[in-house]
């Protein structure tokens, strides 16, 4: 199958969080039904909508179709689930750094920051996003499909790791990227944190919280930032968050998952156990049942 763009646009969504936390709510999507109508594919009656799934994401992996959902799967598969687990590191997306939100970073010994860059992307903003990153990430890597990868390599600075999604779906390392932590920037992680995160760096840095209205609070913790080393603060930022956003308790639920659906699963992150269940009933349901979702 070649899907046009319409079947194009409609493969892509159905990876979307919207559908996926219509499903854990409901224990079904007429969102979902809708969208799959118009992706042309033609599953036989036995199949669940699990298979539906996994059939969508296979159309998508083809090389010209791939989006950013399928880069966003490999990095999960082939670096958050294949070098590390969900005990060990920690995986962050749409994470604030500065003007820019980070597609996916993973914290393991230090915080990688991974810039998308699909079939679909074009290079214009690549050199801002690189320079707002250096401001909380210790590594950054560019990862982008074949056609795209001498324009990164030429583009960006030798410090800047840049990765190969090729036809096969496959990562490789063209360039590695250097550990900078000692260049980011204090305050711009600290604009990055929640507060309660803001405030447990500084106690393990030893240092007393002042005892101030919540309303000053930010700008009192803001103040302490701006005068920590760089290296010190990155350090304290992994091991912080590697707790507060912890994807540990959701390791029994992303095995139950067929692979294509692991990544929504992670970047939502569904906490409660009625939530998750309903997902599961639902995406072993027969798909023909599915489709009549309303």
């Amino acid at each position: 199958m070649s899907p046009n763009a319409s079947q194009l646009s409609a493969l892509s969504r159905l990876f979307s969080p919207g559908v996926f936390r219509e499903i854990s709510r409901k224990g079904q999507s007429a969102l979902f039904s809708r969208l799959f109508s118009q992706t042309g594919i033609d599953l036989v009656s036995h199949h669940t909508v699990a298979d539906g799934f996994d059939a969508a994401f296979a159309i998508l992996r083809r090389s010209g179709c791939r989006d950013e959902y399928v880069y966003r799967a490999a990095l999960t598969q082939n670096v958050l689930l294949g070098t590390h687990s969900l005990n060990s590191a920690s995986m962050l997306t749409e994470f604030r750094a500065g003007a820019c939100k980070a597609d996916l970073a993973i914290l393991n010994g230090t915080a990688t920051v991974y810039e998308i860059k699909s079939e679909r992307d074009s290079l214009a903003r690549l050199e801002n996003q690189i320079k707002n990153y250096r401001k909380v990430f210790a590594k950054i890597y560019v990862i982008a499909g074949e056609a795209h990868v001498n324009s990164v390599l030429d583009n960006t600075p030798p410090d800047i790791g840049v990765m190969c999604l090729n036809r096969r779906n496959q990562i490789s390392k063209v360039r590695v990227a250097v550990d900078k932590s000692e260049s980011v920037c204090p305050v711009t992680i600290f604009e990055s944190l929640r507060s309660d995160e803001a405030r447990s760096i500084l106690n393990d840095l030893g240092l007393v919280v002042p005892d101030v209205p919540n309303t000053i609070l930010r700008s009192a913790m803001r103040d302490f930032y701006a005068q920590l080393a760089p290296a010190e603060v990155h350090k304290a930022m992994v091991s912080t968050l590697k707790q507060t956003r912890s994807l540990a308790p959701l390791s029994g639920f992303i095995q139950q998952l067929p692979l294509s659906l692991r990544p929504i699963a992670l970047s939502v992150q569904l906490r409660s156990k009625d939530q998750q269940q309903r997902f599961i009933n639902a995406v072993n349901l027969p798909l023909a049942q599915a489709m009549d979702w309303k």
